[in-house]
């Protein structure tokens, strides 16, 4: 055909420049890389699994909220689309938080409202930290003590949300054994020293361990109707290939099109501990991508992968404010889909016959994730599975939380504070633990030499090492 614009070695993904965007589509910027495009297909499932969230917390009807999952999932195609070559995802982490803080205002418009408020200034604070380049220098206006405490609390809120009766979720109550089997599959994949080793050793383990959550999640197909928990998929109410996602009731009854009035101004500003909460997990992310992508340059000198945090912030900002407007959803719209990218990036390293670029990989996955949205026998397929889906990735997103908090703290007040902090924000929202994380702050290093002290707090170490151990045996002796 003549349209493919091929790369030069060493040089960047061809595309066609649009200010701080860079304009890619399949076919013509990139190869259709057609394994990552079927394995979109089926991880289509991880990104369905918001919708009990979305029909127990916001009341919304299945088909409705498959619609805001089928916008969502429209916006992850502007990533690689504008030049930004990763695999997009939720803010997961703040999940839980947002859940929490939505439910603090009545269900119905009211909530709605609330809603639509955080997701558009959010979107808007994300976008003008891009645009402006700021976002670096905002988060180091964060103490680390507070960056933790919002970390640990997302954690503990996240498992809460699970393990707490009557949430307006099906909780782990509903179906305990297909939880318990399938999660000690996933957290065996997922962090198991001995499975490391082991796929190391056999291919099919490596391949079975990179693709994520999917493996307990197509385990719970059948374990969940063996146990009598869940029932076996329904064929029977399929009429045709197509799923049928309702966008007329979203847009009547849960927008601003429709129903919704325009939030009030205090709306907004009660959003923002939420918003601030909300950035420094998506701020990890942004480090996170940078990160990797870095990593998988060392094995392609034939390409220069152009990661530009930036034009990422100016991006999936600009996904929260579109979704605030045409369908405001819970899982937010993240920078990373950090499993997935790193699935992306590992085949990425085998070289261009494997991969011609990071973008057609991460691009031809988000192009699979979408057409699954649309196809009614995947849909069906994982519907009664939805709530374990859920579940699952809320357990793991509490578990990476946790630990990732964990080591944001710097020292062993740190340590204090996000403990007291986190769970105060589990229980009680992010504004009551974006509070007590900077009184507790501001009391513990207050003086002339605070700063300095702050930042010449102890190196992390892990919690069982000999200098953690020799630590808490010195401070007991003190205190004897």
């Amino acid at each position: 055909m003549g349209i493919r614009r091929e790369r030069e070695y060493g040089g960047i993904q061809p595309g066609i420049p649009m200010g701080p965007l860079t304009l890619r589509l399949p076919f013509i910027h990139y190869r259709f890389e057609w394994a990552d495009y079927l394995q979109g297909l089926l991880m289509c499932t991880v990104c369905l699994s918001i919708i009990p969230v979305l029909t127990g917390k916001l009341g919304m009807s299945f088909e409705v909220a498959l619609a805001i999952v089928i916008l969502n999932g429209t916006l992850y195609l502007a990533h690689v689309t504008f030049g930004d070559p990763v695999v997009p995802g939720w803010v997961t982490p703040a999940i839980p938080l947002l859940v929490a803080y939505c439910e603090t205002f009545a269900p119905g418009v009211e909530r709605m409202q609330a809603l639509i408020a955080f997701e558009m200034l959010f979107g808007i604070f994300c976008m003008f930290l891009g645009i402006t380049g700021l976002a670096r220098r905002f988060i180091m206006l964060i103490p680390n003590a507070v960056q933790s405490a919002i970390l640990v609390g997302a954690g503990f809120a996240a498992i809460i949300m699970i393990f707490t009766p009557g949430k307006g979720l099906k909780s782990f109550d509903s179906y305990p054994l297909t939880i318990i089997i399938c999660m000690g599959l996933a957290f065996y994949l997922l962090f198991s020293q001995s499975f490391k080793v082991f796929k190391k050793k056999h291919r099919w383990a490596y391949y079975l361990g990179n693709l994520g959550m999917m493996p307990a999640l197509a385990l719970a197909i059948f374990v969940g109707p063996m146990t009598g928990e869940i029932p076996w998929p329904d064929y029977s109410s399929i009429h045709g290939i197509f799923s049928n996602p309702d966008f007329g009731t979203l847009f009547r009854d849960f927008t601003m099109l429709g129903a919704i009035p325009f939030p009030s101004a205090h709306m907004f500003i009660s959003s923002i501990p939420m918003i601030v909460s909300a950035y420094i997990v998506v701020f990890g992310d942004v480090i996170q991508s940078q990160a990797l992508l870095d990593d998988a340059q060392k094995y392609r000198p034939d390409e220069q992968v152009n990661y530009n945090p930036n034009r990422s912030h100016i991006i999936f900002g600009g996904r929260n404010l579109i979704m605030s407007i045409l369908g405001p959803d819970i899982s937010m719209c993240g920078p990373l889909w950090a499993a997935m990218q790193v699935v992306v990036a590992e085949r990425y390293k085998n070289g261009p016959k494997a991969m011609e670029s990071i973008n057609s990989g991460a691009g031809s996955f988000r192009w699979g994730t979408w057409t699954g949205y649309f196809l009614a026998p995947i849909v069906a397929t994982v519907k009664p599975i939805l709530g374990v889906g859920l579940t699952s990735t809320m357990l793991v997103q509490g578990y990476v939380s946790v630990r990732v908090g964990v080591l944001k703290s710097k020292g062993f007040n740190d340590l204090g504070i996000a403990g007291v902090a986190g769970a105060i924000t589990a229980t009680r929202g992010a504004a009551w633990g974006l509070a007590a994380a900077f009184v507790l702050v501001a009391l513990q290093y207050i003086g002339k030499e605070w700063r300095n002290a702050y930042v010449q707090e102890e190196p992390v170490f892990p919690l069982d090492s000999p200098e953690v151990i020799a630590k808490i045996v010195e401070e007991h002796l003190k205190e004897k």
